[in-house]
């Protein structure tokens, strides 16, 4: 996929204040740990997620969307009538019917001529909505587009919990399936693409790269249609290590693909946002893909793995602490269940004026309390 139309002008994000950290999880799976004989501190030493966060209980997913994406509209200056499209990305959504874009659609003002739908592919919804949107500014259907999505972890990790304490049938071996499910986090994203005649940065989308090896769809999975916000009761069962190594190597054919497309090497990508998975496959994966730990920012150890939204919440504060600048050739590293994985190649040219400092960093600490509003980054 070759894009020569399309720019990234603006993210929004939003950060949920309740932290939650790994201790104090394991505190909560007492009565499994003690008949297994687990350690305690297993769960951040294996994972590397020292923290994940949750939305206050019966937060509709929509409401962050919201903020997330007014943050995206402001950062942008764009008037919101030139916005074509809405795809709402993430597996949480509002109700099964009308789509979760409706509200935000209506919440945020946007033109009745506004193509509006969710769209939903495990931990790819959101880039799968950026690519979409790509697609029809390239083909000259709309002028700009914004991509939305929240991710609500606090019903699956919750569910996952009551579940290992009271089977008493569950082995060492049995539990580690849960593992994936004790890391996910909550968070919300927003993107606005526009056309390359009215962009204001010039951040430009050069190529994407995608990749279905279904035959490992099976390696994780939920029970029947639990994406629902309101009562959903959630369990996921994951091979963890598999999918790791299985993804990983969807990952590399994918990469392979996108560097052939652009024209590239790995030594000529100069800063990558990934999929936040943990510490062990990140490391991993940077490794197979041939590419510099130095170069990628993370987010995985203060916000766990937030799903759709980890990869576009990653970039969205790596922005913020002048991670990107002028000239520099971005990869955006997507892999999820299934197994699916789609990247895509950005050439980097400016980070809005009203956003930080180029090089100041935020305090993970000081992030679970003042970007519960990131908008004071990212406006």
């Amino acid at each position: 996929m070759r894009y020569h139309k399309v720019c990234f002008e603006s993210f929004g994000c939003q950060i949920p204040d309740e932290a939650v950290s790994s201790a104090e999880l394991e505190s909560r799976l007492a009565p499994l740990y003690r008949r297994l004989r687990l350690p305690e501190g297993r769960l951040e030493l294996i994972t590397g997620v020292r923290e994940r966060r949750f939305w206050p209980r019966g937060a509709l997913p929509s409401t962050a969307s919201i903020r997330s994406g007014e943050q995206a509209i402001a950062a942008s200056g764009l008037d919101r009538s030139e916005i074509g499209a809405l795809v709402h990305g993430s597996v949480c959504r509002d109700h099964l019917e009308p789509a979760t874009a409706c509200r935000v659609h209506r919440e945020l003002g946007l033109s009745p001529s506004c193509m509006i739908y969710d769209v939903s592919n495990a931990c790819l919804g959101m880039l799968n909505g950026i690519a979409q949107v790509a697609n029809m500014i390239e083909l000259g259907q709309i002028r700009a587009g914004l991509v939305v999505g929240t991710e609500d972890s606090r019903a699956l990790v919750e569910t996952t919990i009551e579940h290992l304490n009271s089977d008493l049938s569950l082995t060492r071996d049995q539990m580690k399936r849960a593992i994936a499910s004790l890391t996910i986090g909550s968070a919300s994203a927003a993107v606005l693409l526009t056309d390359r005649d009215q962009t204001s940065t010039g951040n430009r989308l050069l190529a994407g790269a995608v990749r279905a090896e279904t035959e490992f769809h099976a390696l994780c999975h939920s029970g029947q249609d639990e994406a629902v916000a309101g009562g959903m009761r959630p369990l996921m069962d994951t091979d963890s290590e598999r999918l790791m190594r299985e993804g990983i190597a969807v990952g590399r054919r994918a990469f392979d693909d996108l560097l052939g497309t652009l024209g590239w090497t790995p030594e000529d990508v100069d800063a990558t946002f990934c999929h936040q998975v943990g510490i062990a496959h990140r490391k991993k994966m940077l490794e197979t893909l041939r590419l510099e730990p130095s170069i990628d920012y993370a987010t995985i150890e203060w916000l766990g793995n937030t799903g759709s939204v980890a990869l576009p919440v990653t970039m969205a504060l790596g922005e913020k602490d002048g991670r990107l600048r002028r000239g520099m050739r971005v990869a955006m590293l997507g892999i999820g269940s299934g197994i699916n994985a789609l990247m895509f190649g950005v050439d980097w040219q400016k980070t809005p004026s009203n956003g930080l400092p180029e090089g100041q960093q935020h305090n993970p600490a000081d992030l679970s309390k003042a970007t519960a509003e990131v908008g004071a980054a990212v406006r």
